[in-house]
């Protein structure tokens, strides 16, 4: 993941969180941590696409032999730790700015129903 979009999520997670009066120390770590999730599954995600679900391998006596990727196990874990620490900020809806809110106010006027 390129540092111009994790730094574009982290802006936008920090507006988020500012919208819902978050502040702290506590939610910057939460966001760290998502952060550096989100650059761990990229590799892992890279790791299995490079490699495949499972790959070849030598032993030590020299055969070769097949084992699961264990980067598809951890791909899992990892994306569920992102999805509790979204559910641990409390942003579970798509980031609506106050501008985004403004622009959908409905103008009851009288010819509405003509």
């Amino acid at each position: 993941m390129k540092k111009k979009d994790l730094n574009n999520i982290e802006n936008d997670l920090k507006e988020q969180l500012e919208s819902l009066s978050k502040y702290g120390k506590f939610y910057d770590d939460l966001v760290n941590d998502y952060l550096y999730l989100l650059d761990l599954r990229e590799k892992l995600k890279k790791d299995i696409k490079d490699k495949g679900i499972r790959y070849k391998f030598t032993n030590g006596n020299g055969k070769e032999q097949e084992k699961p990727n264990e980067s598809v196990a951890h791909l899992i874990k990892v994306e569920q730790l992102l999805l509790k620490i979204i559910n641990d900020l409390e942003i579970n809806q798509a980031y609506k700015s106050p501008a985004d809110e403004a622009e959908k106010t409905i103008d009851y006027s009288e010819n509405d129903l003509l």
